[in-house]
């Protein structure tokens, strides 16, 4: 195989996580090895610095520089939300030509391999000898073609975390208490919150995702179920659950319309890939806040107990918090970074890397590849087996598919003591 010679370009998009600077950086020492490669650059923000020509040099940097980054969270050179439109991605490859850039490298979700297979098209029409590969990255763990995605195991990991902590709070202040999580289409970011649970009565005890359709009214006798046994309830609740197909169906557009304006309806602002923005508003914890309040408050004023609920929204801290990474994930996002480079340089393909969990009773994956088609065109949604009949609950089929991936949790303790007689 004659060798590809010119430079490599590294982009990032979408949403940062914790470990998608561990892919970067494997990538680009990778690329480093290569003679055919003669310059490493690192794109500005995405689609967004590869139409403006903001390039930085990465084949520069020092291996002290590229090792503080394995352990920074969030995306070193910026990301994007940017969907390129065919005359966008015609100027790419404009750009590319010019640069006389050869490989391309892609991390980000599927729209990320959408926007590198239309590139990678473009590339094949004009009959221009290219190397794209899309490297996997989201906290929704929603790609298709992998077992996970590197960036959830960290993110499950806090969200884990933060539950157990925020059950040990309930416990002391009993009440309600509803955590609204990220997840549009896929639960498995909400579903975690069931990782780090100490006995059989740790919170959550009500877990809800977008694959099942959210009834207001089960969820209702679902609080007050759980309320009624332990004089408590913690809820983890995902920010896309709906009543059926389409945007107007969401809980949190609901909310908008009963919270903001009651009787006006208002669309729900979109991002540039056409989907409603559900985090930031805080509004979906409020709204489900307020109808268990109305719903259960002047049932238990009448037993003169006194119905604490409170509601809080994750939001981005799910992302790119410092100091609890996944080790397994640190590793795996090494793993897609390192292979990206290596498919690259072995052979004239393009793809996107893929994980697949070995078969048997340890954890272990192999690192593969797909066409990039196969990853672009759709998500991937929690499997049936991995929520109970219910739809309040994950299984323990669930449990043990994501345990392996977030690493040991911190290890706490509950007070288990003989209460003292009273006296008479």
């Amino acid at each position: 195989m004659a060798r590809l010679v010119g430079n490599a370009l590294i982009g990032q998009s979408g949403g940062p996580t914790c470990v998608i600077n561990r892919s970067l950086v494997a990538c680009v020492e990778e690329l480093r090895k290569a003679r055919e490669v003669t310059g490493i650059w690192g794109a500005r923000h995405g689609v967004e610095g590869i139409l403006k020509e903001e390039f930085v040099d990465m084949k520069g940097q020092s291996p002290a520089a590229l090792a503080a980054l394995l352990d920074t969270p969030s995306a070193m050179l910026g990301s994007s939300r940017k969907k390129p439109k065919s005359d966008d991605c015609q100027k790419i490859f404009e750009v590319f030509k010019k640069r006389n850039v050869r490989y391309f490298f892609y991390i980000g979700g599927n729209d990320s391999a959408q926007t590198a297979n239309i590139i990678n098209e473009l590339a094949r029409g004009e009959d221009y000898q290219f190397r794209t590969f899309h490297i996997p990255k989201t906290i929704d763990n929603d790609l298709l073609g992998s077992d996970h995605t590197p960036g959830y195991g960290t993110a499950a990991r806090f969200v884990a975390s933060a539950f157990m902590g925020d059950d040990l709070d309930n416990r002391a202040l009993k009440g309600v208490k509803i955590n609204v999580v990220m997840g549009r289409h896929a639960g498995y970011l909400t579903a975690s919150s069931v990782l780090g649970k100490l006995d059989r009565d740790s919170g959550p005890h009500l877990v809800y995702c977008p694959e099942r359709k959210f009834s207001m009214r089960r969820f209702i006798t679902d609080v007050d179920r759980v309320y009624r046994r332990l004089g408590r309830c913690v809820v983890a609740v995902s920010e896309g659950i709906n009543k059926g197909k389409g945007p107007k169906k969401l809980i949190v557009y609901e909310a908008g319309m009963v919270m903001l304006r009651p009787g006006v309806r208002k669309e729900l602002p979109k991002d540039e890939h056409g989907n409603p923005q559900l985090s930031g508003t805080g509004i979906l914890a409020d709204y489900l806040v307020y109808r268990v309040r109305k719903a259960l408050e002047p049932k238990y004023e009448k037993t003169g107990k006194k119905l604490r609920v409170r509601g809080d929204t994750f939001g981005y801290l799910q992302r790119s918090f410092p100091g609890v990474m996944s080790e397994v994930d640190a590793r795996e996002a090494t793993a897609v970074g390192k292979a990206a480079a290596r498919f690259s340089l072995s052979a004239d393909i393009d793809g996107s890397v893929v994980i697949r969990r070995k078969q048997g009773r340890r954890y272990a994956v192999e690192i593969d590849f797909l066409p990039l088609t196969d990853v672009a065109q759709g998500e991937r949604r929690m499997s049936k087996g991995f929520i109970n009949a219910a739809g309040n609950y994950v299984t323990k089929r669930f449990i043990n598919y994501a345990l392996p991936l977030i690493g040991k949790m911190p290890k706490t303790g509950l007070l288990k003591a003989k209460p003292v007689k009273k006296r008479r």
